[in-house]
């Protein structure tokens, strides 16, 4: 008996503690539809989940202290039994039901989050290029011809469509309170809408390990008024550096960087999503592939584009 009500003490304790913490998870302040969606589900589950803990450890409870061994049933011997249909069934469409219970709105919820959401489909979204490098990430305005490096700077209740690649390994790209995580993969793109319906600094980062650096690989998501944000774009083109082919190259290398921001993007010189355009006038040093482990200094040589060097042809990063 000691032991049981341990258990049953032990249990409470780890749901408290669970349900404690995740009161301070940022996934459950959701700022937009998207992140919504997504909060929603995990309460959804989070509420079966808890279904099924209660029923089985009361069942667990039940049988323990009906079946458990007492003088007055020491020699009690059950009789043999040769299966029951009705209960083999129950036992088998129980688990059916509740992958259907959680598989339904989990498909409907990944189909909804690849799309705008409908109450913003007729506004003009603002399109945004993302590229990951080791250890930073780099956000491209098109339109606007700005970049910045580590931080963006989005328009509320306004579509924004980032367009996500990467400049050499696979990361993954993840604003816990604005969308899901999506990864990022060099010589291709993929796309993922957001809206942010309320202002503020919203934590984003990398949760794909592609090094020693990679801990640190942080940006941080600024949500302002769409006139805020036009005033940001004008202060930009009035006070920042133009970003210029050689220092882009630069800082493709693997390190940490704080907040930068520049006229121009690197779209102009290359698109690390293309599968076989200008992607492939960059070479990697296979040298310093060799003698750190990593493909090395990135350097611009359009008469050599393509060309295999010894270590592999490691062209369209």
């Amino acid at each position: 008996m000691r032991k049981l009500k341990g258990l049953i003490l032990s249990v409470s304790l780890l749901m408290a503690l669970f349900v404690l913490s995740g009161c301070e998870l940022i996934i459950f302040d959701s700022a937009g539809p998207q992140a919504q969606i997504l909060t929603d589900l995990i309460n959804w589950s989070l509420v079966w989940i808890g279904i099924i803990f209660v029923v089985v450890l009361a069942l667990f409870i039940t049988f323990v202290w009906k079946y458990r061994a007492r003088p007055d049933n020491k020699d009690y011997m059950p009789p043999q039994e040769e299966g029951n249909k009705v209960i083999e069934i129950i036992w088998t469409l129980i688990p059916i039901i509740i992958v259907v219970i959680l598989l339904v709105p989990t498909v409907k919820s990944l189909y909804a989050l690849e799309e705008v959401p409908a109450e913003y489909a007729d506004e003009e979204p603002l399109v945004i290029h993302v590229t990951s490098a080791d250890w930073k990430w780099i956000f491209s305005y098109p339109e606007e011809n700005i970049e910045t490096i580590n931080y963006v700077t989005i328009p509320t209740n306004r579509p924004v469509i980032f367009k996500l690649t990467s400049a050499g390994t696979m990361q993954s790209f993840w604003i816990p309170q604005l969308a899901g995580q999506k990864y990022t993969m060099a010589n291709m793109e993929t796309e993922l809408p957001i809206v942010a319906e309320r202002e503020g600094e919203f934590f984003g980062r990398n949760t794909s390990f592609n090094g020693e650096g990679y801990r640190e690989m942080e940006f941080s998501v600024e949500a302002v008024s769409q006139e805020d944000f036009e005033k940001w774009v004008a202060e930009v083109h009035e006070y920042a550096d133009e970003l210029t082919e050689e220092e882009y190259y630069e800082k493709l290398q693997p390190s940490h960087l704080g907040r930068e921001t520049y006229v121009g993007t690197h779209l102009q010189w290359i698109n690390h999503a293309d599968h076989g355009g200008n992607a492939n006038e960059k070479i990697l040093n296979p040298e310093a592939y060799r003698g750190h482990g990593y493909p090395g200094k990135i350097f611009h040589d359009p008469e050599n584009a393509g060309q295999q060097h010894d270590g592999g042809d490691h062209s369209g990063h």
